[in-house]
This record gives C-alpha cells, sequence and structure tokens, in this order.
C-alpha cells in the first residue's frame, strides 16, 4: 500500500512487545482510504452486472466526497490550531495530509479510469450511451439546444468577477463553469457558472424503458450528455455580443463537519439548524479540475478561494462521479442483481395478518435479519402498537429514519390515539440533519415528547419499548436493533433485530430511557451493555474471561463482526488475548487500526472485510466461554466514539438456537467464504481471497439469501 505500512518485525525471542508502540497500528484515515480501494474493485469487478459496477463507482465518489468534508477539514483545523493529536500510529496531521493526498488522487484516478476504460465501452455495449456533446448529431444537438433554453437557461445565474464584482461564494459540492470571455474592446475578463443542481446531471437524449429481446437484441437506446458541456455549448446566450475564450470545470468540496457548542446552545434543535444551513461555508479542503484548465484560472481560483494549493485535484474525465449513480434507476434489470426476494419469519405471518404481534413475542423472542427477512414487522409492531387499546406508551430511539418514514407515521398515529409517546432524535446524525429536523417538528407540533439527547453524547442506540397493559399488570415489548429504523436501507443494509418481552431487558430499557429523557447515575444494568456507562468495562471483562478460559487449557475464541476497530485499549486487549493463544476472528468491513498475524503479538487474529451487494451493517461479539457461548448484537463498533461519546446498546442472544444460527448460519459462512471477501495483511493493506482448486465458489451474501429462502418459505 505504501511504506508508511511496513510490516512490523517481531523476533520470537522478544518476550514482552511493548502493545503501545506506533508500528502495531495502522492510521485510521488511511485505512478508511484502504476501505473506499475495496469498493472500487466491485466497480472493476467484471462478474458485477454492469448497473451494479456504476453503482460502486457511484459509492466511491461519494464516500471520498464525505471523507474530505469531514476526516481530510478535520486534520486540516488541527494543523490551523496548532494542536497536534497524534494517533497511536504516530502519524502527525502533516504526515496524514501528505499520504492522504498521494493516495486519493491515486483513487480518484483509478475511478475516472474504470470509468473511462471499462464501464462507459461496458454500457455503451449494452445499449445505455453517454456521449461528449461533440459527438452528438445534428438532431440531438438541437434537441439540447432546446433544452438548454427551456429547462436550462432561466436559472443559471452567470456571477461576473471584476473590481465591481467580489468573487462569488462557491458552495460546497458545487459543480462550476470558470469562463473566460473577451469584450468588444479585446479584453478578457471572468465568470463564474453554477451547474444547477435541481436539473439532471446526466441528461436523458432519449428515454426507453425497453429490455433486452430473447434473441440477444437491444429494442431501445438510451442516449445521456452531460450537462455542463450542454451549457458550455450554449455560452453565448448566457454572454451575447462577447466572445467566448475558454470554459473549464471545476469541483468544490468544503469542511462541512458541525461542531455543536452545546453548552452555549440555549436550543439544540435551532443551533443544528443554523449549523446546517452553514455547512455550505466551510473551508475549501478539495477543488477537483481537468487537466485542460491553464495555469492563470488554477492561480485565479486558489488566490481567491484562500486554499491550499497541494488541495486541488487534477483529474481526467467528469467531475463528481457519484452524479453516475442515477443511471441505476434505468429500468435495464437485466443489468442488475436479480430482485431480492425478502421473507417473513414464518412463525409471525399469521400473527401479522391478525394485528396478533404481542402474542406471538409474548411465546417466543424473535431473530430478523434483513435485508434478508423483510422490515415490515418492524412497522407493523409499531402500527399494533399505535392501534392497541391496551397500549399504554411508546418511547423510541431514531437516528437515521430516512423520509417518508412509516416508523415515524406510526408514532404520529399513536399520538393521535391518545398513547403517550417520547422519541429521542439523534440531530447529529451526520448528513442526516435536516431530515432529522423535520421529523422533530413534526412530532413536536403533533404533540410527541421530542428529546435531543443527552449533553455531549450521540445517541446512536436502535431500540422501542411498547408499554401494554395486560388485566392487571404491565408488560414491555421490546425490539432492540444493529441498524436503523429506516424502511428504505433496511432493504440493502445488513442489519439484525429481535423482539422480546423478557422482564430483565425491558427494566433495561426503561432504565435506559429514564437515563435518555431525565436524570439518572445508574452505573449498571441487568442485562444491557450501555455505553458509555458499562459497555467498555463489560466487553474487557468479557474478552478477559477468554483469556482465562485459554490459560486453563479450554480454546479461547473470540468472533467480532462490526463496521470498525479503532479503539487503542481494546486492540493492546486483543493483542494480550492473541499472545495467551485466543483464537481471534475478526470481520471489520470498514476502517481496522489492528495489524493481525504478526508473530509474537497477534499472530493469532485473522481479519476480514466482506464488501458485496448489502453494505455489511451488523455488530455481533461472540465469545466462546468455555462453551457456554454468549453473544451480543448491538450498536457499537469498537471506537473510542462510540464507547466513550456515544450512547450505544449492545443486547444479549439468550435463546440456544439463536446463538447456534448465528455461530453455525452466519459468522461461520463469513469465516469460510472465498467470493467478496477479502483479508486483511499485516501492512494494512487486503488480499482477495479466492476458491482454491476444487472448492466450492461460497459468496456469503448469496448463501444467505438461499439459506433464509429455504428456512422461511414453505
Amino acid at each position: 500500500m505504501t511504506d508508511l505500512l511496513e510490516i512490523p518485525k517481531v523476533s520470537k525471542e522478544q518476550a514482552q512487545p511493548d502493545l503501545s508502540d506506533p508500528k502495531y497500528y495502522v492510521n485510521r484515515e488511511l485505512s478508511l482510504l484502504e476501505f473506499q480501494r475495496r469498493v472500487l474493485q466491485e466497480a472493476q469487478d467484471e462478474t458485477n452486472p454492469i448497473l451494479e459496477r456504476i453503482k460502486f463507482l457511484a459509492i466511491v465518489g461519494s464516500n471520498l466526497d464525505e471523507f474530505f468534508m469531514v476526516r481530510v477539514a478535520g486534520l486540516e483545523k488541527q494543523i490551523e490550531a496548532g494542536v497536534i493529536d497524534v494517533p497511536p500510529d504516530g502519524m502527525t496531521p502533516s504526515h496524514q495530509l501528505a499520504e492522504i493526498r498521494k493516495l486519493s488522487l491515486q483513487l480518484m484516478s483509478q475511478m475516472r479510469e474504470c470509468w473511462r476504460d471499462e464501464l462507459k465501452p461496458q454500457l455503451h455495449k449494452a445499449g445505455i450511451h453517454i456521449l461528449d456533446y461533440a459527438e452528438l448529431s445534428r438532431q440531438q444537438k438541437a434537441s439540447m439546444d432546446r433544452y438548454f433554453e427551456e429547462a436550462v437557461f432561466p436559472v443559471l445565474t452567470p456571477l461576473a468577477f471584476d473590481p465591481a464584482h467580489p468573487f462569488p461564494h462557491i458552495s460546497n459540492l458545487s459543480l462550476n463553469l470558470a469562463v473566460v470571455i473577451r469584450d468588444e474592446n479585446g479584453l478578457e475578463l471572468f465568470a463564474r457558472i453554477k451547474v444547477p443542481a435541481t436539473l439532471p446531471r446526466l441528461v436523458p437524449i432519449k428515454r426507453s424503458s425497453g429490455a433486452v429481446r430473447r434473441d440477444g437484441t437491444i429494442p431501445y437506446h438510451h442516449y445521456f450528455v452531460w450537462l455542463e458541456q450542454v451549457i458550455a455549448a450554449n455560452m453565448d446566450k448566457l454572454f451575447p455580443g462577447m466572445e467566448i475564450v475558454e470554459a473549464h470545470p471545476f469541483r468544490v468540496t468544503r469542511d462541512a463537519d458541525i461542531v455543536i457548542q452545546e453548552l452555549e446552545a440555549s436550543d439544540l434543535l435551532e443551533s443544528m439548524e443554523q449549523s446546517v444551513r452553514q455547512r455550505r461555508f466551510g473551508e475549501v479542503v478539495r477543488v477537483t479540475v481537468n487537466d485542460a484548465m491553464p495555469t492563470h484560472i488554477r492561480e485565479l481560483l486558489i488566490e481567491n478561494m484562500e486554499m491550499d494549493r497541494r488541495d486541488m485535484y487534477n483529474l481526467d474525465g467528469p467531475l463528481g462521479i457519484s452524479a453516475v449513480m442515477s443511471l441505476h434507476s434505468i429500468d435495464r434489470y437485466d443489468l442488475k442483481d436479480p430482485p431480492l426476494k425478502q421473507v417473513t419469519h414464518t412463525r409471525l405471518r399469521s400473527e401479522l395478518q391478525d394485528a396478533n404481534l404481542f402474542a406471538a413475542i409474548r411465546r417466543e423472542d424473535f431473530l430478523l435479519h434483513h435485508p434478508y427477512h423483510s422490515f415490515m414487522p418492524v412497522v407493523n409492531f409499531l402500527q399494533q402498537a399505535a392501534r392497541d387499546p391496551d397500549v399504554l406508551a411508546i418511547k423510541q430511539t431514531l437516528y437515521r429514519v430516512g423520509r417518508n418514514s412509516p416508523v415515524v407515521n406510526a408514532l404520529l398515529e399513536a399520538r393521535e390515539n391518545g398513547k403517550q409517546v417520547a422519541v429521542l432524535v439523534e440531530l447529529k446524525a451526520r448528513f442526516d440533519e435536516e431530515s432529522n429536523i423535520g421529523w422533530a417538528r413534526k412530532l413536536e407540533s403533533e404533540g410527541v415528547h421530542v428529546i435531543y439527547g443527552i449533553l455531549g453524547l450521540k445517541t446512536h442506540s436502535k431500540i422501542a419499548l411498547v408499554v401494554r397493559k395486560e388485566g392487571d399488570t404491565i408488560r414491555r415489548y421490546i425490539h432492540l436493533a444493529t441498524g436503523n429504523y429506516n424502511a428504505i436501507t433496511a432493504q440493502i443494509y445488513e442489519d439484525i433485530g429481535m423482539f422480546t418481552c423478557d422482564e430483565e431487558i425491558g427494566a433495561d430499557a426503561t432504565d435506559l430511557f429514564n437515563y435518555l429523557t431525565g436524570y439518572s447515575a445508574k452505573t449498571d444494568y441487568r442485562k444491557l451493555l450501555v455505553a458509555p456507562i458499562n459497555l467498555r468495562s463489560k466487553l474487557v471483562e468479557l474478552i478477559e474471561r477468554e483469556i482465562a478460559h485459554q490459560q486453563r487449557g479450554e480454546q479461547g475464541h473470540l468472533i467480532f463482526k462490526m463496521n470498525s476497530i479503532v479503539d487503542p485499549p481494546i486492540i493492546r486487549l486483543l493483542y494480550q488475548a492473541s499472545q495467551a493463544g485466543v483464537k481471534i476472528d475478526l470481520i471489520v468491513r470498514g476502517i481496522c487500526c489492528l495489524r493481525p498475524e504478526i508473530p509474537g503479538v497477534s499472530e493469532n487474529i485473522r481479519v476480514m472485510s466482506v464488501v458485496g451487494r448489502f453494505l455489511e451493517h451488523s455488530r455481533i461479539y461472540y465469545f466462546r466461554n468455555g462453551g457456554n457461548e454468549q453473544i451480543y448484537l448491538g450498536s457499537a463498533d469498537l471506537m473510542p466514539r462510540n464507547i466513550n461519546g456515544r450512547v450505544e446498546v449492545l443486547f444479549p442472544i439468550q435463546d440456544i438456537s439463536f446463538i447456534r444460527q448465528l455461530r453455525d448460519d452466519m459468522l461461520a459462512t463469513y469465516l469460510v467464504a472465498n467470493v467478496k471477501v477479502r483479508r486483511m495483511r499485516p501492512d494494512g493493506s487486503y488480499e482477495m481471497v479466492h476458491p482454491a482448486d476444487g472448492d466450492q465458489p461460497i459468496n456469503p451474501q448469496e448463501w444467505l439469501i438461499n439459506w433464509h429462502q429455504r428456512t422461511y418459505v414453505d
């Protein structure tokens, strides 16, 4: 990957290596870029359908936007403030930025090569043509010129830059044209045109929804042209009487990380609204341009946007490659993954139809595995609670719910029906703030008790509590999950949820909501692990218990599945467990700051990463515990921000059949998979895992689709 990530060498004679030594840690930011490389590999993978490859390419573009807006911006602010926060790997902020610039440019260049050399030709072969304006026929140009006059021209606002006109503000993630014009006196002038984000970036020249015929021919073709090229071709209409000398696209990325001074904010909701509005005015952290842009225009942009010239990236091809995501919506199912047939848990079907979900949960706990299982039982759970006259109250945390949310609609219905409804809406869910602010306003206007979280902590836990009167008693029904209450992402994110009416978990849930909505000095819970209260201490206790089992001669085994592992104390403890002989399997989708397979330090640790059709999002913590196995599921990754700075919940799986299912039918499948799986090397890079000669290919997500179909479809 880079010589900064050399494989540490530890001699077997070295008795006690210093586990805090920076050589045993991978830099967080470089690990995140390495994850983007794995996503890009899916765009480069010829076994994926072409429109799925387009989707992955767009995801990398969007991910890099966020990476610069948040992570790179944070490093630049550290340097500007003179605060040198050196991470466990020992890289200073300046050192990190230098490596980030090098690796980011490499990634962005590879993305354009993938688009130009692989994806665009394959799209053309499939009947989807992305054309440059110069390639259009006379008839197509006439059509685009009419489109410009009718739809584009009215929304454009050319902004001049001269002594009478200050340099215009260039908003975050905006695509622009830097235009040089010459007046009748031969004087060259500069103007900026913002490409409107309200119009399709890829303008359809000819729309159709035809499918491939049985004989393999294509009855209809789709044609698109880039919007900025349509604007550039019609520039004379914007500057009548002027000579257009040149026009070059550029795209700006700004610091978009929101820092809330909660101690000074009398109203967190208003503070968040103000911060979201200000996001587009942050410092410039990246500008992408094409190679054709001349030096004098580059210098003008650098000077007037007060940016570091090292943050200007020269790229070949379209800027803002995430715009190609719109192609995925083309009605060509032969160019996409087969539709997923979600299943409903066998023993829930009749209860859902009869609105008797509470009776089913009283009989047994239910484990739902999304997206293989439908999310509708979760929606039905809340809808039935809203309509059931015996339900007294509903309490829920909301982190990312999306737009047109059936979950929020159920909560609003519950309030209309006279239920007590309390909802914690996390306003600081990054890049979902506007949506959450809107829902918070709506819920409040309908009389729902809305809480915005605990001072200094982001509430990331996923829990819904329904309080129901049953005869002379009160029973609590709980849904706990690893993922968000979002009916849309539940179709593409891999997550696990559980219904239960366990009395102790119900009591813990009540205590948790009291902690969130009021004042509580509670330092322990019966069964739940709650950050920042007892989650760290309990995880440490469980890992140390596994070490003790190993030292007594029993085979210690830990299997952790998560999005990221960054936390230095937990990494050191896992190193100690490996040194003690505990077998450790880590299934980490994204960031991994731990270095596996170093002799004498982590030789018993294996790290795998799965990147496939669905976003691996569940967090699973398995402890062999001398044969008395334990599993916790929940919302927390092993990162300082999760363990120290968020309200997180891990919940125990108590049904032995669920433990076996999670161990044998899920975790074991990931660990033996040899398709869509990468294995982490000690240097922080990853290698693809391939089937050995004679081995059956195992794609873990495809295997789980088939397993759920066999298990839950009659």
